[in-house]
């Protein structure tokens, strides 16, 4: 059958419109992601630039994410941030991800117990995200930004949560992140790196040795769903000053009796050796 120029011209139009939306859908996410990297807001220009899109385009696209609330403006300042829907919608994420609320008690218990903050962190990717913290009452402590994303062979959580995987899933991360030497601690060498991993399988915990930030140490250990998996990794993180050689047995024992406690409340196992 013939179809007609008219006809053939219309889908082209349509096409045309539909890809003209997926490419304005990215764009407001990209400028949504832009917009949570910062705490205080961005103006129009400083958002503009760091996205490369004109500011005529971006000024379109938030003005229609703020009639629907994904982002908020303030006239004063001139300043763009995240709207109490974008809000709304990320924690959404944290109510389906119910091991979130029911490990919150466990880390507020083991802040009490050894006087460092508690952090939560699942693995995206080929990153480690931070989801979750309870900090201490220390002047000196770690706080971390929830949504942040840290380098996964260097931190606690991150080297844990890789430990979780088979050999060859981990080292494939690996060798798509590289090992690039944050501090003079980080393991920048794979076959080192694992045998890192091995030892940590072995143990059941990992520490990050002023690997990512000099003067930083944590411990960490995974919990584990019903089905033997890692879901998240918890660790308790502080100054090396505190957390000293000597107070490791100490402390990678508080935060596996942590684990093994959450691990027991979602109804999770640990993986047989």
């Amino acid at each position: 059958m013939v179809k007609s120029s008219s006809a053939v011209a219309s889908r082209g139009g349509k096409g045309q419109a539909s890809a003209g939306q997926v490419q304005s859908l990215t764009r407001a996410l990209n400028l949504l992601q832009r917009l949570s990297e910062s705490d205080i807001g961005l103006n129009l220009s400083e958002i503009a630039g760091s996205v490369g899109l004109p500011v005529s385009t971006v000024h379109r696209l938030l003005n229609s994410m703020r009639q629907a609330n994904f982002v908020d403006y303030d006239e004063q300042q001139s300043l763009w941030s995240v709207g109490v829907k974008a809000f709304i919608v990320g924690n959404a994420y944290l109510n389906k991800r119910d091991f979130v609320a029911q490990a919150r008690p466990f880390m507020k218990q083991l802040v009490a117990k050894t006087g460092e903050t508690c952090n939560l962190a699942i693995l995206e990717g080929d990153s480690h995200v931070f989801v979750a913290q309870v900090e201490c009452t220390e002047v000196m402590r770690m706080v971390i930004q929830l949504g942040s994303r840290g380098a996964i062979h260097a931190s606690g959580v991150g080297k844990m949560l890789l430990a979780a995987l088979p050999e060859k899933d981990a080292m494939e991360i690996i060798q798509r992140t590289g090992l690039p030497a944050l501090t003079a601690k980080t393991i920048t060498s794979p076959s080192a790196f694992a045998r890192e991993l091995s030892l940590i399988r072995q143990r059941g915990y990992s520490i990050d040795d002023e690997e990512q930030t000099i003067g930083l140490r944590c411990v960490a250990a995974n919990i584990y769903d019903e089905y033997g998996e890692a879901v998240c990794a918890i660790s308790i993180s502080g100054p090396a000053v505190r957390i000293t050689n000597e107070r490791i047995p100490e402390l990678s024992a508080a935060v596996m009796d942590t684990v093994n406690q959450i691990i027991h409340a979602i109804g999770g196992r640990k993986p047989a050796k």
